[in-house]
């Protein structure tokens, strides 16, 4: 049996922290099923968290208001444009039915 070759997926700094924070809230393996990431690539980013503390960094010094959103407003987002997605192919499949009607009825 061939191996599967899988691409290696490049993930910034910034999507790892948000994912690390979501899975404290909802556990690993649902982030990680919410976020299309291997388990075990949730569970190493997690526990790298926890190896490093909460080491401060330029953005968390005092009187600096956070740049990020809450997980929560990332979801909600994201069901937004999925459901806004999902209208836009209905919308598509909708025009071309129609076309092909039209097209059938001009020969």
């Amino acid at each position: 049996m061939a191996a599967r070759l899988v691409p290696k997926r490049q993930y910034t700094e910034e999507f790892k922290a948000e994912a690390v924070r979501l899975a404290e809230t909802v556990g690993q393996h649902e982030a990680a099923r919410r976020l299309g990431v291997p388990v075990a690539t949730m569970g190493n980013w997690c526990r790298r968290q926890r190896e490093e503390g909460a080491k401060p960094t330029a953005a968390a010094s005092p009187g600096t208001p956070p740049s990020r959103r809450p997980v929560s407003d990332l979801e909600a987002e994201v069901s937004r444009l999925r459901k806004e997605l999902a209208s836009a192919k209905l919308d598509i499949e909708i025009l071309r039915k129609a076309t092909a009607y039209f097209a059938k009825g001009s020969r």
